[in-house]
């Protein structure tokens, strides 16, 4: 598991849970005021996940308004970009005379060296904090941002939105996964904010090189059923070209035709052990996936798992292979 604290109401007498979620957001964020109507009766549960420099928090939460003035910015800054994912409810937000209201899957920032007020209804969602110098554009222009919607549904904000969801349901990760993915969020994140500005020229090369690269893989994946998916498409696609395409694979270990074998050969494995599934035919999930030719996948399957697609399919449903009978009606 990445490093990772826990919050929950439910763990303090009623009459402190309001003044514990106070608490654990100013120690989890900075200092602001908090209001609430029913503050005796307020609910709140979050996880905070930290990876290096960067944060991710999981949070459910009774309506609540946060509000954040000049004088608690004096008294403590940490001076960060807060990103807020709504997964479920609404959030009212204004900063600098900038006023937004978002719904699920519209993403927005605030930065912490400014006055904001924000007001909730009850909600699910996901918070992320980067510090401002780890992100490489101008306050200047990123201020334009501030308090707009960011689209969870479209483009790079789609593969942001969908990391973040992700960490939040709690995958496998271990603490030596926490460097690989402070700087796959940092890159999307500011991907992202680069998008909606018109300036990915300002990010590193490397950022633009490993932003691309997710990028095509989410779209290979939404592809793996095409038998035609092969790299001139996907580099039409990407507007760029099948050299640069490769190029990008290579700094990764791998080719793209490697990628798109091991995946699909994932996909029609896990679909090989699903009981909902046991009566598709063998040959009918492999072209599902893209193989042409069932012979083909059949190699490459012993190849990757060392057994055959019947033989995993059986052993997955508990199934004892029958003996062949010879025409006389015996056990061959």
């Amino acid at each position: 598991m990445l490093r990772e604290s826990v919050f929950r109401t439910a763990d303090l007498p009623a009459e402190h849970r309001f003044e514990g979620f106070r608490e654990c957001m100013v120690k989890t964020m900075f200092p602001q005021d908090l209001h609430s109507e029913r503050p005796g009766a307020f609910r709140a549960e979050l996880r905070v996940l930290e990876m290096g420099g960067v944060r991710v928090w999981p949070a459910a939460i009774q309506p609540v308004r946060f509000v954040r003035t000049p004088r608690l910015i004096r008294e403590s800054d940490p001076e960060l970009y807060h990103l807020t994912l709504p997964l479920q409810g609404t959030v009212g937000i204004t900063q600098d005379g900038r006023q937004g209201r978002h719904h699920a899957q519209e993403m927005y920032i605030v930065d912490s060296s400014r006055p904001f007020d924000c007001v909730t209804t009850e909600m699910t969602g996901v918070g992320l904090e980067v510090p401002r110098n780890r992100v490489p554009l101008p306050p200047a222009r990123v201020e334009r941002l501030l308090t707009g919607r960011l689209p969870a549904h479209e483009g790079v904000g789609a593969l942001l939105a969908g990391l973040l969801t992700q960490l939040a349901s709690g995958g496998p990760y271990l603490p030596s996964d926490g460097p690989r993915l402070e700087r796959v969020v940092i890159d999307l994140f500011c991907a992202t904010l680069a998008h909606h500005l018109d300036a990915e020229d300002r990010l590193a090369p490397e950022t633009r090189g490993r932003t691309l690269t997710l990028r095509i893989r989410t779209f290979v994946e939404s592809r793996l059923h095409d038998p035609e998916l092969a790299p001139p498409a996907i580099a039409a696609a990407h507007h760029i070209s099948v050299s640069y395409l490769h190029r990008l694979f290579r700094a990764e270990g791998t080719t793209v035709a490697a990628m798109i074998r091991r995946r699909r050969l994932e996909r029609a494995h896990h679909d090989l052990g699903d009981p909902a599934l046991a009566r598709t035919p063998i040959h009918a999930i492999a072209a599902r996936w893209g193989f042409k030719s069932h012979a083909d996948f059949t190699r490459s399957y012993r190849n990757t798992y060392g057994t055959s697609p019947r033989e995993h399919r059986r052993r997955c449903l508990h199934q004892t292979p029958r003996p062949a009978r010879t025409e006389e009606g015996e056990a061959a």
